[in-house]
């Protein structure tokens, strides 16, 4: 600080430094790399630097900012933010009596383009209401905000500031503000008006908020709740619907309610307004099934490509039916069509499942249905249509596509023998490594390959991973392993990198590294925690925050202890963590409620604090949320909630904190709280009701248009039970198919006395009832309802039920399965009961029987073999699988009872060595151990436990025997005799 003083004397000792270019030459060579420091502003202050220096100093700094940093661009933002409100003042450097001092264009005189980063906060500091809007109204500083990015929180607070209070006419709003307007701006337009405005809304703001030029972060593409309430209040000027008014609405047709649809609209306006309708994005799923229901209903006729693709964003709304009934023909037609593929990405889940049905019952051939399909569903090709067999893949193709994992396996080692530059293969086609594909490569080639997935930064799962330390250190751990992927390091030590870098370097890698690749409580992490304790000689249970940034998602590992004792140098990193212990929960509550952290005590904190720490809210309970303002958690709610990764129950906790503690009985609906359309579209509707006052004024109130975005809001238990009791109400029989689909959270309400009432009729709507991931018991009771109707388990079904609920079939749900149907779904019953598991594997079997003699046949099959028998393992052993010891502990019992040490090396292939880490796991145990020793030592791996010379295994059933299964395939050993004894024992036995 002594230095900038000298360096401030200086500079005004400068001729004609009051002359703007000589200051701008000053403040950048001279002042500006001292500036980005905060503090230094506080010397500006000290030093009674005069606001008409000051803005000089601003101006200056205005001069290079698009030339710095972000990070110093916020330093200096900072900076000029701490001189303008130092002295306790919230109008520094303005009043209206004062010549010099009197402009209104404040915001580009003190402010320039470092307002980008200044909160609604921030400019709530630097004058009141009134004085703001003078600021906002003054043509000057418009001009400067139309070519600025500002925050999206500030844009429309902005705009607010604009046109809240008379004297400022909508018209005289510039088009870039027109995006952010509140819905009380637009409440007294006249019908031309809302015309006009719906227009210019249309023609400024696209949904991608990227264009608007304004930062929200992680914003999604659909509309936000003022977005929503604006496009409804404009819709409401009308009563009826003509082609032309729809096509003026443009984008703010999609405030239309279900009845504005259903009754405002005839049939022939309704086809006649495809075009326009079609173009609307973000209609929501009753919206979209609603227009397109009341048109094929009145006639309208899906014939070709070109009327299907003419229905553009509205195709969303067809059901999985309707699409199957099409011919295969009318669909090729229309994925030729751009403006039809554009429409793929916002599909349901179960309609893009049923297009890739309809696409690849016309394509047969993989090469071509990869080439054709449409990139937003090439993720939904069931793994069996990607067999490619004798025909080469065309690699540009499978470039061109986002694969899953599972997917990209298929056809893996088609594509690294017939590319010879493995860098020009996509990540998604990387991903798909295997060992199989590895086990065939030159060593040279395979490093080659594993330094691209490094470059491509390719996530692989545990067993790849373990499957490429395999290779990568088969002939020495190789000298440069920081350009392997990062991962790997996970199945390596400190020693092991010792030749790359130092134990600091290892664990500053391995902080970066995805840790979720090892389970939680294993003994890897545990282990690799303490050499990184070890490595970073950290003393005691304290963690300063550079260890901290070293030891990265490692964090996540450190009990409470060391929590409590780090005070808040672990809470940027505990963030980012994705569960915690009980123990870890309580310390990261007694370091917050302490206060002592950079974030200070909660009863100070605002939005911006909850944001940054919102991934620890889950933790935050009651004595904790209770002292944050309550109008800073509303804020968090209203700007940033919707960019959270905290889910739906989460948000919840935040809401029965804003909700009074004591919920009088209402006699009614209190006065100015009848639930309204713009009620209903608030998302911020459940801090305004608690769950008495709720359940009044949802008297004589229809949900079932609203339901399924207002079970988006994070309403509480209490308030959900509300939610469920007045359909009950209003559903006395039974729910209508129509409403089952927008259930969402208030499934876990249901009893399987409800379901049997219901009326599941197609897989569609089974799918969205499992997609909201049920609790176990209502998921069986839905399943069966679904099937007692007579409903076939399809290729949409299954995959609705997927590999979460598909132990729950029973024996009649379960042989009611086409094999057809299995080969299209994606499953895997290893966690189920060994009957289940039989079943499902002969039914694979059959379905992939035209592919079993590919080397892909394994890959399709493996997920069913916890239900194969011996004889097909056997089978499997001599095609060079590579089956993970993972995969080898599930099979059936008897079958692995019954596999020679041999043919296990044949199953095993690269990860025989694997094997040694499992001996004393069941059911691994109890084969060694019936095992003779001399042939388990052939196989060099170091499993010890298995029958010596001269000795023989008494065994006896552990439960009762198939009728084809030898004693000895399904028994237990219980001791080791001479041979001569057993003899004896067995001959008694069996007479």
């Amino acid at each position: 600080m002594v230095f900038i003083n000298g360096l401030w004397e200086k500079m005004l000792q400068v001729p004609d430094i009051d002359s703007p270019p000589i200051l701008s030459q000053w403040v950048h060579e001279g002042l500006q790399p001292f500036l980005v420091e905060p503090k230094v502003f506080a010397c500006l202050h000290a030093k009674n630097v005069l606001c008409e220096t000051f803005q000089m100093i601003v101006a200056a700094l205005n001069g290079i900012y698009s030339d710095l940093p972000v990070k110093e661009q916020r330093s200096l933002f900072t900076g000029i933010k701490y001189y303008l409100i130092q002295d306790g003042s919230n109008q520094k450097c303005y009043s209206a009596a004062i010549p010099g001092l009197n402009s209104t264009a404040w915001f580009e005189n003190y402010l320039g383009s470092f307002m980008e980063h200044a909160t609604v906060g921030d400019l709530q500091l630097f004058g009141d209401e009134p004085t703001l809007q003078k600021f906002a109204r003054d043509p000057v500083n418009i001009q400067m905000v139309s070519n600025l990015t500002l925050l999206w929180e500030t844009a429309v607070y902005y705009t607010s500031l604009l046109t809240s209070g008379p004297g400022f006419p909508l018209s005289s709003l510039p088009d870039r503000f027109v995006c952010y307007l509140t819905p009380s701006a637009v409440s007294n337009l006249s019908r031309d008006d809302a015309l006009s405005l719906a227009q210019r809304i249309s023609k400024n703001c696209p949904l991608n908020l990227t264009h608007r030029g304004i930062t929200r972060e992680g914003a999604p593409s659909s509309l936000t709740t003022e977005e929503l309430q604006v496009a409804s209040s404009l819709v409401r000027k009308f009563e009826h619907f003509s082609p032309a008014i729809l096509r003026a609405l443009g984008q703010a047709a999609v405030g239309l309610s279900i009845s504005d649809i259903e009754n405002s609209i005839s049939d022939e306006d309704l086809e006649a307004s495809i075009p326009a309708l079609g173009e609307v994005r973000s209609w929501n799923a009753e919206q979209s099934s609603t227009i397109i229901n009341k048109l094929l209903s009145s006639g309208y006729q899906i014939l070709d490509g070109q009327s299907l693709a003419k229905l553009g964003s509205l195709v969303a709304g067809l059901n999985s039916s309707t699409l199957r009934n099409l011919s295969p023909e009318v669909i090729l037609e229309a994925i030729k069509l751009p403006e039809f593929v554009e429409q793929m990405m916002t599909l349901p889940s179960a309609l893009k499942m049923t297009f890739v049905e309809k696409i690849s019952s016309s394509i047969g051939d993989p090469a071509d249905l990869v080439k054709y399909i449409p990139d937003a569903l090439a993720s939904y090709i069931p793994k069996s249509l990607l067999v490619f067999g004798e025909k080469k893949p065309n690699i540009q193709d499978l470039n061109s596509k986002m694969w899953t994992r599972e997917q990209a396996a298929m056809f893996f080692n088609d594509v690294i023998k017939i590319e010879p530059d493995f860098s020009r293969l996509s990540q998604s086609v990387l991903q798909g490594f295997t060992c199989a594909a590895a086990n065939e490569m030159e060593a040279e080639r395979f490093q080659e390959l594993a330094k691209v997935m490094k470059k491509k930064n390719v996530k692989l799962g545990e067993d790849q991973l373990s499957c490429l330390v395999k290779m990568v250190t088969l002939h020495g751990i190789p000298k440069d392993l920081d350009n392997y992927p990062k991962d790997l390091l996970l199945f390596l030590s400190p020693s092991d990198y010792a030749a790359t870098g130092s134990c600091r370097q290892y664990f500053a890698n391995i902080g970066k590294a995805n840790l979720d690749v090892l389970q939680r409580e294993s003994s890897q992490r545990k282990q690799l925690l303490l050499e990184a304790l070890a490595c970073l000689k950290i003393p005691g249970t304290q963690v300063n925050e550079e260890n901290a940034e070293v030891l990265g998602r490692l964090v996540c590992d450190l009990g409470g202890e060391y929590i409590r004792n780090s005070g808040g140098n672990l809470l940027k990193q505990l963030s980012q963590c994705e569960s915690f212990l009980p123990d870890q929960e309580e310390a990261i509550r007694s370091v917050i409620s302490s206060g002592n952290t950079t974030f200070g005590p909660p009863v100070a904190w605002s939005a911006f604090t909850l944001n940054e720490l919102s991934g620890l809210i889950p933790v935050f309970d009651h004595s904790i949320l209770q002292k944050i303002p309550k109008d800073a958690l509303t804020l968090w709610l209203k700007n940033f909630a919707h960019d959270s990764l905290l889910s739906r129950e989460q948000l919840a906790t935040i809401v029965e904190e804003l909700l009074p503690t004591r919920h009088k009985r209402a006699d009614g609906c209190p006065a100015g709280k009848q639930i309204t359309e713009m009620v209903l579209n608030d998302d911020l509707m459940p801090i305004d009701y608690p769950p008495e006052e709720l359940r009044t004024c949802l008297k004589n109130v229809t949900l079932e248009n609203h339901l399924s975005q207002i079970l988006t809001y994070p309403f509480s238990t209490e308030q959900l039970a509300v939610l469920k009791s007045n359909l009950d109400e209003t559903y006395p029989d039974g729910y209508p198919e129509g409403l089952l689909a927008k259930l969402g959270p208030l499934l876990s309400f249901i009893t399987p006395e409800d379901v049997s009432n219901w009326k599941i009729t197609s897989a569609d709507t089974l799918a969205v009832l499992l997609r909201n991931q049920p609790p176990d018991e209502q998921a069986s009771a839905i399943i069966k309802r679904y099937v007692g109707l007579g409903n076939a388990l399809n290729a949409t079904a299954l995959n609705a039920i997927g590999t979460k609920y598909v132990c729950l079939l029973k024996e009649t749900e379960l042989n009611t399965i086409d094999s057809n149907s299995l080969k299209l779904a994606s499953l895997n019953p290893s966690a189920c009961s060994q009957f289940t598991k039989d079943i499902l594997y002969a039914k694979a079997k059959r379905a992939f029987s035209d592919q079993q003699y590919l080397p892909a046949y394994y890959k399709l099959i493996q997920p069913y073999l916890g239900g194969a028998p011996g004889v097909d393992l056997r089978a499997l052993s001599k095609d060079n699988v590579n089956m993970e010891v993972s995969t080898f502990a599930k099979l059936r019992r008897d079958s692995l009872m019954s596999l020679t040490p041999s043919e296990v090396q044949g199953l095993l292939g690269i990860n025989l060595d694997d094997l040694e880490k499992w001996q004393n796991k069941s059911p691994i145990r109890e084969w060694v151990r019936m095992q003779k020793q001399s042939e388990l030592d052939k196989l060099h791996v170091g499993l010890t436990g298995g029958t010596q010379e001269g000795y023989i295994n008494i065994v006896t059933p552990k439960f009762l025997l198939p009728s084809s299964a030898s004693l000895g395939t399904v028994a237990m050993t219980l001791h080791l005799l001479p041979a001569l004894l057993i003899s004896f024992l067995m001959m008694l036995v069996l007479s």
